[in-house]
């Protein structure tokens, strides 16, 4: 199992960037995939996630800015990141849940997606002010 987190930079804040989670060793169709990040001092949050049945959720930080997808031809979920924020700089990682179904919970005010089985390797995104 490899999951595979690409397209991090840096860019001016109100720009995009689009994320993808490249998978292999098992296909993503039957299983939630996530995005979390977690910023130098901070605690890991839980960005995005998709179900394997399409629902998707979105931390409050995020939602209306950030859309998830799934290409599933291609086994590789997508993060688009729109209106970028400097409070979005972060290292990004994707993770991925041997279930179904997105299992989302907040603690200490703090969204996390629980459940998940194998993280890839992160990738900086950086914004600009």
């Amino acid at each position: 199992v490899q999951l595979q987190a690409s397209g991090g930079g840096l860019v001016q804040a109100g720009g995009p960037l689009r994320l993808s989670c490249a998978a292999s060793g098992f296909t993503l169709d039957d299983h939630a995939i996530a995005w979390f990040r977690q910023a130098p001092g901070k605690e890991r949050e839980g960005v995005s996630c998709s179900s394997s049945d399409g629902v998707t959720y979105y931390s409050d930080s995020v939602m209306g800015r950030f859309i998830i997808s799934r290409d599933n031809s291609k086994n590789t979920v997508h993060l688009q990141m729109n209106s970028l924020k400097p409070e979005d700089t972060a290292v990004y990682y994707c993770a991925y849940s041997s279930a179904g179904p997105c299992v989302s919970s907040r603690r200490r005010g703090i969204t996390s997606y629980d459940g998940m089985d194998y993280w890839g390797k992160g990738t900086l995104v950086t914004v600009s002010s």
